[in-house]
Order: C-alpha cells, then structure tokens, then sequence
C-alpha cells in the first residue's frame, strides 16, 4: 500500500518513526510518499521524491508509451500513479482516497486503511495529516487540518492529473488496436474500441473522509479553482464529518462528482457529542450526528442510527459494526468502489433520509 503525507519527515528513523506530529517544516503543502507492507504497518519504505531519468524512460516503456516528455523531472507520484492503475486494471479493483480524521496516530491511520482495502476488496491510497493524536489536541487539530487543505488539493489534483494522463494513453492504445483489426470497416472499428474501452478502462476512484477528514476537504472546497470541484470521484463518502451542520451546503456543493455523493449519519455518534462540547463558537450541531437542515442538492443523506450495533459508534464502517451487520457492510460495500446504494434503502421525505428500514 502507498500512502502520502504532510507530515514532517524524521530523518534517521525507521518504520513509524519516521513520521512526526507536526506538519512539513518546508510548507504544509509538501508532499512525501512511503510504501507500506500489507501484513506489518511497521514495514515502511520511504520513496525518494525525485525519479532518476532511468525510472521514468521505464514507466514510459512499461506503460505503453506514456505520453510524457521523460526530458523532464518527474516525482514518485507519477510512478506511484503507474502502479496503481495498472493493479486496479488488472484486478478489477476501485481506488479509494483515504482522508482520516481527528486523534488518529500514524499506525491507526495504515491499520484503518488496511482494513478497509481487505474488508471492501478495494486500493486504498491514505492522506495522512498531522493529527496529534491525543485527546487534549482538539484545537490543535483543526488548525493542522485547515493548513493540511492544500495539501490535500494537490493530491486530488495529481489523481486528477494522472488518471487523466493513464485514460488517455490508454485509450490511445485501443484506438490502434480497434482499427489495425478493423482497417476498411470503421463501425466495426468503434465497436471495438467501445468494448476494449470498457473492458480496461472502467477503473473507479472515490474518496472517503471520516470525522474531521471532512474539515480538511471543506477548506479545500473553497477556492474557485480547486480540484475538490472538477471530475475526480466516482462517488465522495463523507462520514460522520466533524464539521458544522449548520450552512454545510455551502462548501458540500461545490464539490462535483461522476456518480454519488453520500452523507453518513448515526445521531448518537459518541465523538462527534463530546466534539461538540468543545469550546469555541464553531462548536455548533455536526454534520455527522445531526438530523435536521439536510438540504445539500448533490448529496444523498444515509442515517444508521438504528441500525443493529451501530450504537454510539463513530468509525462504524470498520470493525464489529460491519462484521455482524451484514446490511451496514452492504452501505459501505456500494458506496466505498463508486456504486449506488440509495435504492435498497427506504426514503424519508420529512427528513431528507435514507435508511435500510
């Protein structure tokens, strides 16, 4: 698994050493990579920023002349986008974007996003921000996250910029196949291309954002230009998102999606009630635990809150919730890889809800 980070980067350290508290010393809108080992969180390879020219001219044999001047310096996101894409394609598997949320040290962070990618059958590429990781560390917090926004932007607008540059050169590809095949018949022609297209081109990307994940996208959200409002995700998951209920459409629909943006909601969210006890006038009712003002036009609100186990539970897409409840598995199993979902579930017209009973 690759994850990406804001973090400061501990020179001299090993395995989660290697990530500190604080965000980038350069900026807070640096970007590092590391690859993670699947079975031990601990395993972790830091990848250098720069590719050598070797590396590149590599990536444009491997990837079927990928359309790039390889003259140029290229970073490890290229490479890291290269291998994804080609996974994703060659499994049939969905890429999910990882925002994490409050009091999450680096290692719950992997282990949550591992569980994830092995419970969902998913590619799960985590942003870890700097969150301190202690209780007392609420502020602090939010202050991380609305610096961690820019950060964030430029991940989704290397997705954006890479799955653009991957698509295209693939389908360049076919587009040759389709007529060296098909020379003097041009509808058989297209209708080769269309089949190879959606055979190996149908790669989804969504993203999830669980708690005060959501503060750091609603920062992102803002500018007029930013990558939160061009053509991403297939779906955008925003779950019990530690943010103000109150005025959310405002941010909620400038971010633009392919397919299905889902609000998640349990009003008993034990998190988000002792979130909403902090002090500060920003404290007012959560997004996450809130059932009243849900009127965002782009977003289909899910309320769990009396679904079986779910209780006070806050992460509850992961865990004992998704184990023994095979209706919450079947939510996050359709929304997480791009699908739908709203219509298993039962429409609440008085709320603006969607619930499995």
């Amino acid at each position: 698994m690759f994850v990406v980070t804001n973090r400061e980067i501990k020179k001299g350290k090993k395995g989660l050493k290697q990530f500190g508290k604080e965000p980038n010393h350069k900026t807070p809108s640096e970007l590092r990579f590391f690859e993670v080992d699947d079975e031990d969180v601990n395993n972790v390879t830091s990848l250098n920023d720069l590719l050598t020219k070797q590396e590149v001219k590599k990536l444009v044999e491997d990837f079927d002349n990928l359309a790039i001047d390889d003259t140029k310096p290229w970073y490890q996101s290229l490479r890291v986008a290269c291998e994804l894409f080609t996974k994703a394609t060659a499994e049939g598997k969905s890429i999910l974007l990882f925002i994490h949320g409050y009091n999450n040290d680096i290692g719950d962070v992997l282990k949550t996003a591992l569980e994830i990618q092995n419970r969902y059958n998913l590619i799960v590429i985590p942003f870890c921000w700097p969150s301190n990781g202690n209780t007392i560390s609420y502020l602090s917090d939010k202050d991380d996250a609305r610096n961690s926004a820019t950060a964030m932007l430029r991940v989704i607008e290397k997705i954006h910029q890479y799955h653009s540059l991957l698509v295209t050169t693939r389908r360049s590809k076919l587009a040759l196949k389709a007529k060296k095949k098909h020379p003097e018949n041009s509808e058989a022609e297209r209708a080769l291309f269309d089949k190879l297209l959606r055979a190996q081109c149908n790669t989804k990307i969504s993203m999830l954002c669980h708690s005060m994940g959501n503060y750091v996208l609603k920062y992102a959200s803002y500018p007029s230009h930013s990558a939160a409002r061009k053509l991403v995700f297939d779906n955008i998951a925003l779950v019990a998102a530690d943010v103000n209920n109150s005025n959310h459409h405002n941010w909620v629909e400038n971010l633009c999606i392919r397919n299905r943006l889902y609000i998640v909601i349990n009003e008993k969210d034990g998190a988000l009630k002792w979130s909403r006890r902090k002090p500060g006038e920003e404290q007012l009712e959560r997004l996450g635990q809130h059932l009243k003002n849900l009127s965002s036009s782009n977003a289909y609100y899910i309320d769990v809150t009396r679904n079986k186990g779910v209780n006070d539970e806050h992460s509850y897409f992961k865990g004992d919730v998704v184990e023994n409840n095979t209706t919450m598995h079947t939510i996050f199993s359709r929304i997480f890889p791009g699908d739908e979902i709203e219509n298993e579930l039962t429409y609440h017209a008085d709320l603006n809800v969607y619930r499995s009973s």
